[in-house]
């Protein structure tokens, strides 16, 4: 019996020059971390992209990235932060903004190799980066319980939580893997099951639940213009049981 196809779902989140500026992420570590230290900076797409693509759960590299950052340690990448404009309509969350106003934390990555709890310490650092280097106001990233993700990285460094989207509905193609109907549509000119399988491409059509969304305010001025209510931050949930089909 093949196992069952994973409910992992590609992001519905969609350049910047290298820049030298770069920070240190790791002073003091744990006595079991390893004794270097992690240096981020900002990079082009092409150089996390690999990374993304190999490594992220996603396996992919959005298409249109704002802003990529690259973690290094003793010269090696072993990291990636990608920021894209992300969700269509995301900048409605914040009063009188507009699109470019708001950006989307679309991935981040890390390689086993870092010392513990590096994620929050280099997100730390490309928060105040964005601060002193972008006009942008607000930050926007999902955390999706269908992959088990409940966003405790955003919880670590004082992220708000909004609540959970609304559900969707997925294309899951030959590929076993499932795709939004806007990026199968860009791909094959339909998202049409009945077209798709017509035409030899392999889909059916799944539901899955909504995402948690959290946002960062990087003006913190504009913090009251958020329009949903900030919530109690969601607690880790055990994965649907039996497993989707």
């Amino acid at each position: 019996m093949s196992p069952a196809p994973s409910p992992t779902r590609e992001s519905s989140n969609e350049q910047d020059t290298p820049d030298t500026t770069g920070e240190t992420a790791v002073q003091g570590r744990p006595s079991r971390s390893i004794p270097k230290a992690l240096h981020v900076e900002r990079v082009s797409p092409s150089v996390v992209r690999p990374l993304m693509e190999r490594h992220h759960y996603l396996h992919s590299m959005p298409a249109a990235a704002r802003r990529c950052y690259g973690v290094f340690l003793d010269g090696r990448l072993l990291g990636g932060v990608v920021f894209t404009s992300g969700a269509r309509h995301g900048h409605r969350l914040l009063t009188a903004t507009k699109p470019q106003d708001v950006a989307t934390l679309a991935r981040l990555w890390l390689g086993d190799e870092v010392p513990t709890n590096s994620e929050s310490r280099v997100l730390g650092i490309v928060l105040r980066d964005l601060r002193r280097t972008t006009d942008w106001k607000l930050l926007l990233s999902y955390a999706d319980p269908a992959a088990g993700h409940v966003g405790t990285i955003y919880q670590a460094t004082g992220w708000l939580y909004l609540g959970e989207t609304a559900g969707e509905t997925y294309v899951r193609l030959s590929d076993g893997r499932l795709h939004h109907p806007r990026s199968v549509s860009s791909r094959y000119g339909s998202n049409r099951v009945t077209h798709l399988n017509a035409t030899g491409v392999g889909a059916r059509r799944e539901f899955l639940g909504g995402k948690h969304r959290y946002v960062y305010p990087l003006d913190p001025a504009w913090s009251w213009r958020l329009r949903p209510a900030q919530r109690a931050w969601p607690r880790p949930r055990p994965p649907p049981w039996p497993p989707r089909p």
